[in-house]
């Protein structure tokens, strides 16, 4: 597994450095248009400020399916139990923040 998946609880508030993000970036590439338009407003927006707990999550989300993943983006569905937790749900929240497109929240 990837060293950003990887990361003792007491590093989690530290900022990723750019060869992490640079990997973050390369490991969040999708099939689905929808789903880059979300991941490229996240990146947008936040990319300064997130720390490892963002990449753990965010990494947990990427080994979603894109149907899947778009489905939790639009809001369709919640994480389930397996997937659930504080970074991938605090993830999820800054995605949906970011939101892409207008023409996508319709």
């Amino acid at each position: 597994m990837s060293d950003i998946a990887t990361t003792a609880p007491a590093a989690a508030d530290e900022l990723l450095t750019e060869r992490e993000l640079s990997k973050l970036h390369w490991r969040c590439r999708r099939g689905l248009l929808e789903n880059d338009l979300f991941i490229q407003q996240f990146f947008k927006r936040f990319e300064p400020e997130l720390k490892q707990r963002h990449a753990q999550g965010l990494t947990a989300l990427m080994a979603l399916a894109d149907n899947d993943l778009l489905d939790l983006l639009l809001c369709r569905r919640e994480p389930d139990e397996t997937l659930a937790s504080a970074e991938v749900n605090e993830v999820l929240s800054m995605l949906r923040l970011s939101g892409g497109t207008p023409a996508l929240r319709a």
